[in-house]
């Protein structure tokens, strides 16, 4: 079996997103029940609200995708509880008949979960980290892709895509091990079908040489840059990546705790565009 046979090729960007050099939007979700940060007085209506008005800047500014993360549902958990992809099937539910574009999810930090979320609401795709085990900010972090991979196939889900967080942020992997050997062999062991390159937390610039070790490593599969795209920095980082996850930049004054901004999506993108 060949890597075009196996999906592993850009080919597959195609089909999901239609363009090159894709541009994920992260939909970033205020905190949900049970997170420490939840308004309570303002509830789910608060969260949802806010959620449909960063989709329409979003959308309306021109990106290619969005992935739905609860990027606030801080500190996180490795191992979620249910009431987290309860809430946020219930926003992505609402919100369904205005999503115009393909979409993602990502549960922080619970690859299962995301699998589940990604399953019961239709999304193309999830981000996580599912290989390695890494001394984080959150503790020890381990994972299991066998039981990830076999749980995707038990649903029927072979259609969400998974997208692997190879250098993640707020953790290091503990082995000795240098990122283009970790690289081939997840790519040969664990059969990724797209590879995620983050700076140390959201919004923190790629390193592009270990983006551009990292592309080397990764043969046919597709490499994301994950963090840090900034419109003068978009062309550098997508000479070399075959698309971006782009959450921070797009937020009014560029601060990640605010809400998405139109008029910067408008100028990324324009500068995404321009390099297509």
């Amino acid at each position: 079996m060949n890597a075009k046979e196996k999906g592993l090729t850009p080919v597959w960007l195609d089909d999901v997103f239609g363009v090159k050099k894709p541009v994920i939007a992260m939909l970033h979700l205020m905190a949900l029940p049970g997170d420490p940060g939840f308004d309570s007085a303002g509830g789910m209506r608060a969260v949802i609200d806010r959620a449909r008005r960063e989709l329409d800047a979003l959308q309306s500014g021109g990106v290619d995708a969005v992935m739905f993360s609860n990027e606030f549902s801080l500190p996180y958990l490795t191992k979620t509880e249910p009431i987290t992809s309860i809430a946020m099937a219930r926003v992505i539910g609402e919100l369904m008949s205005e999503i115009k574009v393909p979409f993602g999810v990502n549960v922080l930090w619970d690859g299962m979960a995301s699998i589940e979320l990604a399953t019961g609401t239709g999304a193309s795709f999830v981000r996580e980290i599912f290989t390695g085990v890494y001394a984080s900010d959150f503790g020890l972090w381990d994972t299991n892709v066998g039981q990830a991979a076999r749980h995707r196939a038990r649903l029927g889900a072979q259609n969400v895509k998974l997208l692997f967080n190879i250098v993640p942020e707020s953790a290091v992997y503990l082995a000795e091990r240098d990122i283009e050997s970790i690289t081939k062999t997840t790519v040969f062991a664990t059969l990724p079908d797209g590879l995620c390159v983050s700076g140390l937390t959201a919004g923190a610039a790629t390193d592009t040489q270990i983006l551009a070790k990292v592309k080397a490593a990764a043969g046919d599969v597709p490499v994301f840059v994950n963090t840090g795209v900034r419109a003068h920095n978009a062309a550098e980082q997508l000479a070399i990546a075959d698309g971006a996850v782009i959450g921070t930049y797009f937020k009014k004054d560029g601060v990640f705790e605010n809400a998405a901004d139109q008029s910067r999506v408008e100028e990324l993108m324009g500068v995404v565009k321009g390099l297509r």
